[in-house]
């Protein structure tokens, strides 16, 4: 007999089934034994008669078993409003005991959120099986299905782009790997697919996306992870509103089909400076709930009018304010040489009750802007060309006007889910501190790895 999930046997009431997942609770009643079964699809109580009994007797939780026997009503008195299956039960014919388990280190049947952290992520796939933790990554996939279905609706082409490519600065620093085959030299994590997706509008492609894996080599801060996930996305010839209407409409319907409970405080979304909010709420990510403490509340504003570039203190340049490859708005392009303070930028953010959520611009696409702003963030010529010197290149073969955004994944899902942190919605986190506890990463390669590589052991 073939199994089915949980969650069909409510139409099988009658009829005889074969079940097989997870033992979550067990109940002995002398004569009768009952168990919950669980498998992703739900709970299902399982009756076994008095034959049954002594096997059944000998179950333990977290066993993988196999169960035949006939779907039943329950009666009235003992139905479960709180079980999608609380209406019926099986009654079980045949018990094969597939894998037996060792007492778990923790409770599974609690959300998980009394328990060590780092515990959790040591025993990560004994962790997901939590309902809360299942449930993250269920929402999670539903967003990212959306997300492709709305955006091939609109004519954008799904593209990966490479993971290995070339260390360029863009603002973090890099996770670079060294070539086997090329001694001394290295390639570099992407921080983003920022230059790919701008190539791929030189390339003629007008509506890109992606769902794109970043790495960043961050020190310890808060609640950031060294890679995470992006919805990352590009168009030719676009207006800054065209694609921020975009973004605002794919977000609305997600909220509408995905998680109904929700409710979006203004709509349209509320569209304010960067000098207005700085100067009304001190920071770039003002949380504007009118219900702070309403977890179903989600505040949605974009931030434009950004200063382009911010003034390092420290080494007595000007950085970059969101990347550099932010395009100028056209009427502060003669303030480059003159005031870059004053330059402004067709940089967007969106952000979503005090936090950042999303970035993008409208990009630089004509090769002699591009190159009086990497001048002005203190690149040479020679840098400019072993750095860029394929970006300028395509450029310089007809560049569409071109600009998007890149959406955090990880963020959204937490919020929609009311999670404290990001590491609650991807299946497998690091540590604050970037450590893989599951794993044991990052360990020692051994020394015939390092002769191959041409690389000697730290200290």
């Amino acid at each position: 007999m073939e199994r089915i999930p949980i969650i069909e046997t409510i139409k099988q009431i009658g009829k005889k089934v074969k079940v097989c997942g997870w033992v979550h609770a067990h109940r002995d009643h002398g004569k009768i034994i009952f168990i919950d079964l669980r498998d992703r699809s739900g709970l299902l109580q399982i009756v076994f008669p008095n034959e049954l009994a002594k096997s059944a007797g000998e179950l333990r939780s977290e066993w993988v078993i196999a169960i035949e026997g006939t779907i039943d009503k329950r009666p009235e008195n003992l139905i479960n409003p709180k079980l999608t299956t609380g209406e019926i039960e099986l009654k079980a014919e045949k018990l094969e005991i597939l894998t037996k388990a060792e007492t778990p280190p923790f409770a599974l049947d609690t959300d998980g959120y009394e328990i060590n952290e780092e515990h959790r992520l040591k025993y990560r796939y004994l962790d997901i099986r939590r309902e809360r933790m299942k449930n993250n990554l269920i929402l999670r996939h539903k967003v990212i299905q959306f997300i492709r279905n709305f955006l091939s609706e609109e004519g954008f082409i799904e593209v990966e782009t490479p993971i290995l490519t070339k260390s360029t600065p863009e603002g973090a620093r890099d996770y670079v790997v060294p070539s086997r085959i090329s001694p001394g030299n290295f390639y570099a994590l992407p921080q983003s697919p920022q230059q790919y997706k701008q190539l791929l509008m030189v390339a003629g492609l007008e509506k890109y996306f992606q769902i794109a894996r970043c790495f960043r080599d961050e020190d310890t801060r808060g609640d950031r992870q060294p890679e995470f996930t992006q919805l990352d996305l590009e168009m030719s010839f676009p207006t800054q509103d065209k694609i921020l209407s975009l973004i605002e409409e794919l977000y609305i319907q997600i909220v509408k089909n995905l998680c109904p409970e929700k409710h979006i405080t203004q709509i349209p979304f509320p569209k304010l400076t960067y000098d207005e909010v700085i100067k009304k709420y001190k920071t770039d990510k003002p949380d504007l709930r009118k219900d702070k403490k309403d977890q179903n509340e989600l505040a949605f504003a974009w931030i434009v009018g950004w200063p382009l570039f911010e003034w390092n203190k420290d080494e007595k340049r000007w950085d970059s304010m969101h990347h550099p490859f932010t395009a100028p708005i056209d009427e502060d392009i003669p303030l480059l040489d003159k005031d870059p303070a004053k330059v402004r930028s067709w940089q967007h953010d969106m952000v979503l009750n005090g936090s950042e959520v999303g970035g993008g611009s409208i990009r630089i696409h004509k090769p002699e802007i591009q190159e009086k702003v990497f001048e002005l963030l203190g690149l040479k010529a020679d840098q400019i060309k072993l750095k860029f010197g394929h970006l300028l290149q395509a450029f310089s073969f007809g560049a569409p006007p071109h600009g998007g955004i890149a959406m955090g994944i990880d963020r959204l899902i937490t919020i929609l889910r009311n999670e404290p942190s990001i590491r609650e919605v991807i299946a497998f986190p690091k540590t604050g501190d970037g450590r893989d506890l599951m794993m044991n990463a990052p360990s020692p390669i051994d020394e015939k790895q390092l002769k191959e590589l041409k690389l000697k052991p730290g200290k």
